[in-house]
């Protein structure tokens, strides 16, 4: 769920700025990653937008969602593996050609490389996340990078992500500003009292306090929702 949720940040702030938005994505396709897009904005089975075998009632969503996403100064980059070096310049770019980001999203940290790197992994990684701190400051603008969590996790009998959770490195902990962990209960008991709601665990907020956010988690539009807005 940690595409999905970064997705529908940079959805809801390309919808809400007129900055450009710059998405790395080393994971996933552009294509791909606009589909999920459309899914979420038009509120359609995201399967039907993959295959395009669309009901009557999905193209006047489908065309509202193109509509939208139409005229947005979203620019994805799928190249994948890239160094921070990289990364900073094609940044640079985008800012020289279409003006002050308003976001950078990352997806995801460890798939990223550090040029001829005789390091080990962790320290590639501390590197790796010190480089994306020094470049949303350059920018100033929130930079949203995705991370993997150690599979120790899964051997806890509470299995809600906590900080020491983030794979490879201690650096991603201390050089992020705020730190999210998304928990579904239904992914492991299929009995859940909470099916169809994420947890939102805030680990870590430089200026403000830690808490867990509950929202209502729609996949089949790959999309994320206020719980109230659901259950109205």
């Amino acid at each position: 769920g940690k595409t999905t949720f970064a997705m529908n940040l940079v959805e809801n702030a390309l919808l809400r700025y007129e900055q450009p938005i710059l998405v790395f994505s080393m994971e996933m396709p552009a294509e791909q990653l606009i589909m999920r897009m459309l899914s979420s904005i038009g509120r359609i089975n995201q399967s039907k937008v993959r295959n395009g075998k669309l009901d009557q009632e999905d193209w006047p969503k489908l065309s509202a969602a193109v509509g939208k996403l139409k005229d947005v100064p979203l620019y994805i980059d799928d190249t994948p593996a890239l160094t921070p070096t990289e990364l900073r310049s094609r940044a640079r770019r985008v800012v020289r050609e279409h003006g002050d980001l308003a976001m950078i999203m990352v997806d995801y940290l460890q798939l990223m490389q550090i040029a001829g790197s005789s390091e080990g992994r962790t320290a590639e990684i501390s590197e790796i996340s010190r480089n994306l701190k020094a470049i949303a400051k350059e920018f100033n603008c929130p930079l949203v990078a995705l991370s993997q969590l150690n599979r120790s996790l899964e051997q806890r009998p509470n299995k809600r992500p906590v900080n020491s959770d983030l794979r490879d490195s201690g650096a991603i902990e201390q050089d992020a500003d705020v730190i999210l962990f998304i928990y579904r209960d239904e992914v492991y008991n299929e009995d859940s009292p909470d099916k169809g709601v994420a947890e939102i665990i805030i680990g870590k907020q430089r200026n403000g306090p830690i808490d867990v956010v509950r929202l209502a988690f729609i996949g089949e539009f790959t999309r994320f929702e206020n719980l109230a807005r659901q259950q109205g």
